[in-house]
């Protein structure tokens, strides 16, 4: 697949994931902590890989688009104009868990 290709249905996956990740449901959970983890995983925790087998197919195929995209590009969601949505994102699954390990974390976007 040419590059323009591979970069069109990783901004298309990308699409379809951060509407999933504002959802809440346990597979927008594992969506969330999947974005959150590219956004700045030193801050907002890092990615379980295993969470690939707790989501539907098309999801973990849309989450493997993306990582093409990330390392084919090197750039974080920011950069790509989806810092509103990594905000929301953040906003809904980090900043009011209590007893989390992420309660206190900020995120800088």
């Amino acid at each position: 697949m040419p590059k323009h290709d591979q970069t069109i249905a990783g901004l298309e996956a990308l699409t379809r994931l951060i509407e999933i990740a504002q959802k809440d449901t346990g597979q927008s959970r594992r969506v969330a902590d999947f974005l959150l983890a590219w956004h700045n995983a030193a801050e907002n925790g890092g990615w379980d890989v295993t969470d690939l087998w707790s989501v539907d197919l098309s999801i973990a195929d849309d989450m493997f688009t993306v990582l093409h995209l990330i390392r084919a590009e090197q750039r974080d969601p920011d950069d790509r104009g989806f810092k509103d949505e990594m905000q929301r994102i953040w906003q809904q699954c980090r900043s009011g868990r209590q007893g989390s390990h992420h309660a206190n974390k900020s995120v800088s976007v």
